[in-house]
């Protein structure tokens, strides 16, 4: 089986099993609307106060729904004994780190299809242009990037609930910043060359991000 089969294979199986039970997605899709009502009605803000707080609702969202479905999706790992099989078949174990952070970056690119246009409406600014959705869709691939190995970490301690978001807030903090500050910018009607800063850190942080994974999964996965 070829490299690129064995990821699809993984990130197939994912995928297959979250629509048959579709407890990831119910909790990430259900705790992001809420949230998103929450700041909308808690700040009640319009024009340029809106477009100045609503990148920053927005992204909160994202983290914590992200950190949701990335708990929820490596205890079930857990429980059904599934990772066991992943380390015993004969693929590479950075199939298996790519496998599964592709499946989580579906999962939270599936929750922002109906986050963006929820949040659009509620704060009334424009999430779903082009430019902006550009540097959110870069640091969702960074986000599901670390937070798949900090997952993948968490998982053998006892207090993983915890542990996962302890630990993976602040390695995604240089991200969030970056991210924040350019979805902030375009929404208020800077272009993608005013942002070119923030973009890059975006873009460097997701090839670190890789680069570690790529080192370090490994051992992570033995241990």
């Amino acid at each position: 089986m070829s490299y690129l089969r064995q990821i699809w294979a993984i990130v197939k199986k994912d995928i297959t099993a979250e629509l048959h039970t579709r407890e990831t997605t119910s909790a990430m899709f259900v705790f992001a609307a809420l949230s998103m009502l929450i700041f909308s009605f808690a700040l009640d803000l319009q024009g340029r106060a809106a477009k100045a707080v609503a990148p920053g609702a927005l992204w909160t969202t994202i983290v914590f729904a992200g950190t949701l479905g990335l708990n929820r999706a490596m205890a079930r790992e857990q429980q059904t004994g599934s990772i066991e099989g992943l380390l015993l078949a004969p693929i590479d174990r950075t199939a298996i780190f790519f496998g599964k952070a592709l499946g989580n970056l579906i999962l939270m690119l599936a929750v922002e299809v109906i986050l963006l246009p929820l949040g659009s409406a509620l704060f009334n600014v424009a999430f779903l242009k082009p430019s902006v959705t550009f540097p959110i869709v870069l640091g969702t691939i960074g986000y599901a990037t670390i937070g798949t190995l900090i997952a993948a970490i968490a998982i053998n301690t006892r207090a993983r609930e915890v542990m996962l978001p302890l630990l993976l807030i602040p390695l995604a903090i240089p991200l969030l910043i970056a991210a924040v500050q350019a979805t902030g910018n375009l929404v208020q009607g800077a272009t993608l060359h005013t942002v070119n800063g923030w973009i890059q850190l975006l873009i460097i942080y997701d090839l670190l991000s890789i680069a570690i994974a790529l080192l370090t999964f490994q051992y992570v996965a033995e241990e």
